[in-house]
C-alpha cells in the first residue's frame, strides 16, 4: 500500500507540473491571440481607409474596362449610338465618354 501511495504521489507531482505547463501555455497563447486580434482590428481598418481612398479618388472600375474594350473592338459606346459597330473613324462622342470616366 505504502509502494502504491508512492506511485500516486509521484504521478500527482508529474500532473502538478503538466497543469502548471498547460497554464503558462494558455497564458502565452491567450495573449498571442489578444495582440493577434487587435492587429486584425488595425488592418481592417486601414484597408476602409484605403478603401475610402480609392472611393474618392473615382479609380476606374471594371465597367470601364469593358467600355474600352468595347470601342477598341470596333463598337460606339456613347449613348447615341451605343453597341453599334464604328466605321473605321473616331467618334468623339465615344471618346468624351472615356475621357470623363478616367
Amino acid at each position: 500500500m505504502e509502494k502504491q501511495i508512492g506511485e500516486l504521489y509521484e504521478q500527482l507531482g508529474e500532473l502538478k507540473g503538466k497543469l502548471s505547463d498547460l497554464l503558462e501555455e494558455n497564458h502565452r497563447l491567450s495573449m498571442e491571440n489578444h495582440h493577434l486580434r487587435n492587429r486584425l482590428e488595425l488592418e481592417e481598418a486601414a484597408q476602409d481607409k484605403v478603401g475610402e481612398e480609392m472611393e474618392s479618388l473615382k479609380v476606374p472600375s471594371e465597367g470601364y474596362d469593358n467600355l474600352a474594350r468595347l470601342y477598341e473592338e470596333g463598337f460606339h459606346i456613347c449613348n447615341l449610338e451605343f453597341g453599334s459597330p464604328r466605321r473605321n473613324e473616331d467618334c468623339m462622342f465615344c471618346l468624351d465618354f472615356l475621357s470623363k470616366t478616367k
